[in-house]
């Protein structure tokens, strides 16, 4: 085997949701990278396997990217891997991808086991075109912000999330991104994995009456239709207006509704100032 950087996915849940290739990587690297030694020890007593293992997470790898480096340039293999899933998706894997390439290191990717496209796969939504915008701001009025941007992306949109924020989080989408279906995916691959589907109001109202779930979440949200939904106008821009201004909120209900911007806009106004209306 090659020396060189190997990007190895591992089990998002189900232990034996691993390639062949990627045991007999781990099985001869010199240095397994990892976010959590105690995760990545599971996985490799599973399969019988003792490489060194390297904790890389975001608070140790500014300390740890020059060795890993070091070691690269003199001729060692380094498997880099994630606590589940594909390396790079959520975790700073990126930047010893990028250094090592400016240092001509060969990099080698080991595809396997992902939750975004394990999500989208199992949602029931389009799949020929989509977003994967990872953790919505924990905060409200970037949340909402933040999702103002997504609007007018006419792909099928992926998000991670907390148990603790889903309900607020499928709240603002349904504000923000209108009626849209959407798919809330739990504990993929694992004992309890569950797959609830639905418009993206039920959803938000099943779990603010349901309460927080337990396990890892993957929201996937369909694309807009380009049709205009029918939405209470006032009521939506009197929401939007506690924490928006006049121009944001027009814009976010006109992108959902379809309506002219200019019209709404002028309504918005109304609103915020009726002693001059």
């Amino acid at each position: 085997m090659q020396s060189g950087l190997y990007i190895v996915a591992t089990p998002i849940g189900n232990m034996g949701d691993i390639t062949a290739r990627a045991v007999e990587v781990l099985s001869v690297a010199n240095a397994v990278a990892c976010e959590d030694t105690r995760v990545t020890g599971k996985l490799m007593r599973h399969h019988g396997l003792s490489a060194q293992m390297i904790r890389y997470d975001e608070h140790s790898a500014p300390r740890t990217r020059p060795g890993l480096i070091q070691r690269l340039l003199a001729g060692e293999i380094v498997a880099l891997v994630s606590d589940a899933g594909t390396p790079l998706v959520s975790d700073p894997g990126y930047k010893l991808v990028r250094e090592a390439v400016d240092a001509g290191i060969i990099v080698y990717p080991l595809p396997g086991a992902s939750s975004v496209l394990a999500a989208l796969a199992v949602s029931g939504l389009p799949s020929d075109r989509f977003l994967f915008a990872g953790f919505l701001p924990s905060k409200q009025t970037g949340r909402r912000s933040e999702l103002n941007d997504l609007v007018e992306i006419k792909a099928t949109l992926i998000f991670l999330e907390s148990a603790r924020r889903l309900a607020a989080s499928l709240a603002d989408m349904a504000v923000v991104l209108g009626n849209r279906p959407a798919a809330v995916c739990r504990e993929l691959t694992k004992l309890y994995e569950e797959v609830r589907r639905g418009d993206l109001p039920d959803l938000a109202a099943h779990y603010a009456e349901a309460g927080a779930p337990k396990g890892e979440i993957v929201i996937v949200v369909g694309p807009p239709t380009g049709e205009a939904v029918e939405v209470d106008i006032d009521a939506a821009l009197t929401e939007l207006l506690d924490d928006h201004s006049v121009k944001e909120a027009a814009a976010l209900v006109s992108a959902r509704t379809g309506k002219p911007k200019r019209e709404v806009y002028a309504r918005a106004l109304v609103l915020k100032n009726p002693a001059r209306s």
